[in-house]
């Protein structure tokens, strides 16, 4: 995988603020093993007070904040905390399914290894905003609202809607392969198929927060190029 520079990635910053838009496969933090480029390395190639204001999974693309500083770190990160963060983002799921405005309120405990489970007894709190964008005859691509910000809230809420996300096996969710969307496609002998989109289908679309006392902006992230190709498909091939 080539490694991408930062001053490539970036969609909004001044002097205390760079937002980007954050690849798929690379981590928002070191991970544990150690060893892979992760979001905060190359923000600190780029600037070297950098500091990541949250975490995006590693399969995960689209709106990353990151701080140049102590006090704006502090202060993005104490409107994580009191909610003022809206974040939006974009999924494509498995079957059809018609949200509008559906508030999942289901709480989630954190299993520890990155495995989590909703458990009302012990769980804590965790809210997400459904609203259905787009809809094809097997999936549907789906506006994520999260107003908590636990470990896979999406994932696991839309899988409890039975509407996992296309390509996360983890919660139930099965790749998009063309064959089953495109009348007449045939593989060669031999030849295996590869799905669409070698990730989960989810997007950190938008990101609206204050950059200081003052002034709030709203940060779109474009889909990056799997994204986009698995929604032209599934727009040609399965409307």
């Amino acid at each position: 995988m080539k490694i991408p520079r930062l001053e490539d990635l970036i969609l909004f910053e001044n002097d205390d603020i760079i937002v980007v838009n954050k690849p798929p496969f690379i981590s928002s933090l070191q991970e544990r093993e150690g060893g892979d480029i992760n979001m905060l390395r190359l923000a600190k190639q780029y600037h070297e007070d950098s500091q990541v204001c949250h975490r995006l999974d590693k399969e995960t693309s689209g709106c990353l904040i990151i701080a140049k500083n102590p006090e704006a770190y502090r202060s993005v990160s104490m409107q994580f905390e009191r909610r003022k963060v809206k974040k939006v983002y974009h999924a494509v799921v498995n079957g059809t399914h018609v949200f509008n405005n559906l508030t999942v309120d289901l709480p989630i405990l954190n299993l520890g290894n990155k495995n989590v489970s909703i458990s009302r007894q012990e769980g804590k709190s965790a809210e997400t905003i459904f609203n259905s964008i787009n809809y094809f005859k097997h999936y549907t691509l789906v506006e994520c609202q999260p107003v908590t910000g636990r470990m896979h809230q999406i994932r696991i809420h839309l899988a409890t809607q039975k509407a996992s996300i296309a390509g996360d096996e983890m919660y139930g969710g099965k790749p998009v392969f063309l064959s089953q969307i495109k009348r007449g496609y045939h593989l060669g002998k031999d030849q295996e198929e590869l799905p669409i989109m070698k990730r989960f289908a989810l997007h950190a679309k938008e990101v609206t927060f204050k950059v200081d006392e003052e002034t709030e902006v709203t940060i779109s992230a474009p889909y990056p190029k799997d994204f986009a190709t698995l929604l032209k498909l599934l727009e040609k091939h399965d409307s």
